[in-house]
């Protein structure tokens, strides 16, 4: 097992900040500093080759203190699940270039019936594909692996050290297919292997057709545990109080989607983004 323990030593340095919060329990794995692979972060992070619009929103996704969360470290082996257009994968892939190995992993539009749904998914793929090509010296060892979302594949089983996955889970909800997700996980990773997941905070439960894109915080952790895995602690680094989570067209209406009406901007802008729970599991 490589050096998962690395981010957890960060989470004490920044547990002065009132956003940090690791529940219910103290986290189980071992701690070790490597503040010259924070340091790298930081670099990367200030990178020219993120889009500036990405870069925008880093007071809102944390993505330092959400990937110290994780135990991120740069030898690892990390999966993404659905980058979408690539905003974790410009930190990502840069960070484990040379020492570790970024695997995007996309839904395969062959899996996916003829129609919108497939045409979206290999433009998806297509613009990531895209985005690495463009830019080798950051993105050059970067991978993608497409899957079924029916039956889920994301490499050789125990082949990595981290799973990571970002307001993805809703949508596996609504399309039946959450269960299968979080198995195909639970597989992929070393014993010992870290899933993270952030996701959409909603008030309470919610059902399993809810369109609002936002998910009951014990709900994701039953599925995770289902799948067999344990959960290690929470944070509150991408929390946000301010969201009523109430709105009539769902998470969406808020920053960076904006669906709403013109005159209502202000509004939705002082909201800010969304309330997310922050979640990191462990396989036994």
């Amino acid at each position: 097992m490589k050096r998962l323990s690395l981010g957890l030593a960060l989470i004490a340095a920044l547990s002065t900040s009132a956003a940090m919060a690791a529940t219910p329990e103290q986290p189980s794995s071992a701690a070790t500093a490597d503040t010259a692979s924070m340091a790298a972060l930081d670099k990367i992070l200030e990178g020219q080759w993120r889009e500036p619009a990405n870069a925008a929103r880093d007071g809102f996704r944390h993505p330092k203190e959400t990937l110290a969360f994780f135990g991120i470290a740069p030898d690892q082996t990390l999966i993404e699940i659905t980058p979408g257009g690539g905003w974790y994968a410009e930190i990502l892939a840069p960070y484990l270039h040379d020492g570790g190995r970024y695997i995007a992993a996309v839904v395969d539009p062959a899996a996916v019936a003829e129609g919108r749904g497939r045409d979206y998914q290999q433009r998806a793929r297509s613009g990531l594909e895209t985005k690495f090509a463009a830019a080798p010296a950051q993105y050059g060892k970067a991978s993608v692996v497409a899957y079924d979302p029916n039956a889920p594949v994301f490499g050789p089983d125990g082949s990595a050290d981290a799973v990571v996955t970002f307001r993805n889970v809703h949508n596996w909800r609504m399309s039946g297919q959450a269960e299968g997700m979080f198995k195909g996980f639970f597989a992929v990773l070393k014993p010992g292997g870290v899933l993270g997941v952030v996701e959409h905070r909603a008030a309470a439960d919610v059902a399993a057709d809810d369109r609002s894109g936002y998910v009951g915080e014990q709900q994701v952790i039953a599925m995770a545990e289902a799948a067999g895995f344990r959960l290690d602690a929470k944070s509150e680094i991408n929390a946000n109080p301010r969201d009523s989570k109430d709105h009539p067209d769902g998470v969406w209406m808020l920053p960076p989607s904006n669906r709403h009406e013109d005159s209502d901007r202000a509004k939705y802008q002082a909201i800010g983004e969304s309330d997310r729970m922050t979640l990191r599991f462990v396989k036994p």
